[in-house]
């Protein structure tokens, strides 16, 4: 009887296992962009669990959930190696201004800039219930300013010692290599052989180094030099982040830029780029408009010396030189408040219209004086418009150049954001595939899919193979666009109908759904 019994329930778990569907998540009728840069092709694309498990040109298997695409694009979803999300994900988790243009996961740490030590924070994501993946950077400036502090000297040999213990530390909690802001205080502050050392403890993990360069504007092509130096020396892949050029006297430089990632590719250094396709910059006032010997020390300091008159001059006189020939493009109407901690009124406003509310004529000494105030005030971050739209297309083009937003989780509706947030990766499938044909839509997905996981080291996403993570996003070409504007960044992309996220649909095309598959994702350890 008791073998009946047996019998009679393996019987019934078989067939209830024979009627189960095959796929979880089915795809039809999808124009397929791999992530390869190879051309597309029609096909379907089943999910189970969190793994594409089979790619052909019709499958006629069930699913538990069939969506037939109509013949839009099927692509990886997008990786942001390039994102400051950390200063909002946990109170915005769902991410939505990325998910809603296709992107999946998203790479923090940048600029220099990220937690020390890491684990803690990466243990903290891994409790947040959260709609995309992500991972991190370890900063220098910040592993920096946590053994020396904002001090423009020369570290002692043991201090050293303490920074490559962190970074060590780091990449065994799990971090994707070494990021440095040498435009930023205190990264500012370091050598080029300081942050080799640092690099060189990232490469023996299998991490890259990423560079915020020490200067977009007059000394461009000498930090792209010392980008490359610190990656060939430090025996590690080196990235260019961001790149672009800063002021109209330096327009047309990416030329020589562009040159030597070429020369140093040929002779086996592994260097690369990543950029977002808009001529305006974002960062904060103060990192923009004074010079970084005035920023030493911290806040207190920089407050200190505009009390002195004498100094205070010396500060205006650069920050004058920045509006005419760098971030101000001669103009101060082209550096624009992206919102103040202090006063939220300010968002919006242009330089030119702050410095006529404080009452003064909108000259170039003028706007110095409101930029300098608004220092003094407190936290402000700005928008610079000073690139050129002919530099930006070069890069672009280049083969060795992927997508980065430099963007934000923005809460809805609060300050005047850069729109890179809502719209980078839409954008360059709108504007620079669709519109201007500056790249091919197989190239724009690779520079935002394969390639980028390549370079991380994701070995498991960034294309559309059986066996990789379901990461998966579904637009329409013809219709894929960004809304968001400078005027007004609070708009989402259109055209993307699905993203997927570890095998779980997390926006329809309508709305965000309520699943929250997002992972955190590590480095080499």
């Amino acid at each position: 009887m008791r073998g009946y019994v047996i019998g009679a329930l393996l019987s019934v778990a078989a067939a209830l296992t024979a009627q189960a569907p095959p796929y979880d998540l089915l795809f039809r009728n999808g124009r397929l962009v791999d992530g390869s840069g190879n051309p597309w092709y029609r096909g379907d694309v089943a999910i189970r669990g969190d793994t594409i498990v089979r790619i052909a040109p019709s499958i006629s298997e069930p699913a538990t959930r069939v969506v037939d695409v109509g013949g839009q694009v099927i692509a990886p979803g997008f990786i942001d190696i390039h994102s400051h999300a950390r200063a909002n994900i946990f109170n915005v988790p769902t991410a939505d201004n990325y998910l809603r243009q296709g992107v999946t996961t998203l790479i923090e740490g940048p600029d220099g800039s990220s937690p020390v030590p890491l684990g803690p924070f990466l243990a903290r994501l891994e409790t947040l219930r959260k709609s995309v993946n992500i991972g991190s950077f370890i900063g220098q400036g910040s592993i920096r300013s946590a053994v020396i502090g904002e001090t423009d000297r020369k570290p002692t040999t043991d201090e050293l010692e303490r920074m490559r213990a962190l970074v060590e530390q780091a990449m065994k909690d799990g971090a994707f290599g070494l990021s440095s802001g040498l435009f930023y205080v205190p990264g500012a502050f370091s050598s080029t052989e300081e942050v080799t050392e640092l690099a060189q403890v990232a490469g023996r993990f299998g991490g890259i180094y990423i560079s915020h360069m020490r200067d977009e504007t007059s000394h461009v092509v000498d930090s792209v030099k010392e980008t490359i130096a610190i990656g060939e020396r430090g025996g590690l892949p080196t990235q260019v982040t961001h790149h672009k050029v800063i002021g109209r006297g330096n327009w047309g430089k990416s030329i020589e830029t562009l040159q030597l990632i070429d020369e140093a590719r040929r002779r086996g250094v592994d260097a690369s780029i990543d950029q977002y396709p808009y001529t305006a910059s974002s960062t904060s006032i103060q990192a923009a408009l004074l010079p970084a010997w005035a920023q030493e020390g911290g806040r207190e300091r920089v407050l200190t010396r505009l009390k002195n008159p004498a100094t205070r001059a010396d500060i205006k006189s650069e920050t004058v030189r920045i509006i005419r020939e760098e971030r101000g493009g001669g103009d101060p109407r082209n550096i624009v408040v992206a919102g103040c901690e202090w006063n939220a009124s300010l968002a919006g406003k242009n330089l030119t219209e702050i410095t006529q509310l404080r009452g003064m004529a909108p000259t170039l000494e003028n706007a110095a004086e409101a930029g300098i105030w608004l220092v003094e005030q407190g936290n402000c971050q700005g928008i610079f418009h000073a690139n050129s739209e002919q530099d930006l297309e070069r890069i672009l083009r280049h083969p060795a150049t992927m997508i980065g937003s430099d963007g934000e989780i923005p809460t809805f509706g609060k300050a005047a954001p850069h729109p890179r947030s809502y719209g980078t990766f839409a954008r360059v499938l709108a504007v620079y595939v669709r519109e201007r044909n500056i790249i091919t839509l197989e190239d724009a997905v690779r520079k935002m899919t394969g390639f980028p996981a390549q370079r991380l080291g994701l070995l498991d996403r960034g294309l559309l193979r059986p066996g990789m993570k379901a990461d998966v996003t579904v637009f329409d070409p013809a219709r894929v666009r960004d809304t968001a504007t400078f005027d007004k960044p609070h708009q989402y992309a259109e055209g993307f109908s699905y993203v997927v996220v570890n095998g779980d649909i997390v926006f329809d095309g309508k709305a965000m759904t309520s699943a929250r598959p997002g992972r955190v994702l590590y480095g080499r350890r």
